[in-house]
């Protein structure tokens, strides 16, 4: 039974389920396996428990640097962010009632969008020179 309320059992459900997922995804895996060690999955499911309280319900536990988590990720790109999207969208769906799959799906869209401008997009001299 999907659940109709976001509080931090819901988000911990939809985490778990997600990233069981991931982790055997054939794109994501390798690069969250690459990335975290078996033996830090509790921690890193942790930081990410407060992530997504942080952002969802406001409770200001999350007090890292995403951007600059991602950028040491070996493997990462703009691809491996649809599929993880893609993932995390059909986990949304069957976790959370429909109109909490999608604000919570849509926050992450936002999310995905701003680390990848931060990731991937490097003006060239030509954007320099229009902008200068």
């Amino acid at each position: 039974m999907p659940y109709e309320a976001l509080s931090e059992e819901a988000i911990r459900a939809l985490l778990d389920a997600f990233y069981a997922k991931v982790r055997v995804d054939p794109g994501l895996g390798p690069v969250f396996a690459k990335a975290i060690p078996d033996e830090a999955w509790p921690i890193h499911m942790a930081v990410i428990q407060d992530f997504w309280s942080s952002v969802m319900l406001k409770t200001g536990r999350y007090k890292r640097n995403p951007f600059a988590v991602h950028m040491g990720v070996d493997g990462i790109s703009p691809a491996l962010f649809d599929r993880w999207l893609g993932l995390f969208g059909e986990t949304c769906r069957t976790v959370l009632v429909p109109h909490l799959a999608e604000e919570m799906h849509e926050r992450a869209i936002r999310i995905g969008e701003s680390l990848q401008a931060s990731l991937f997009f490097r003006p060239g001299p030509a954007a320099i020179t229009a902008a200068g």
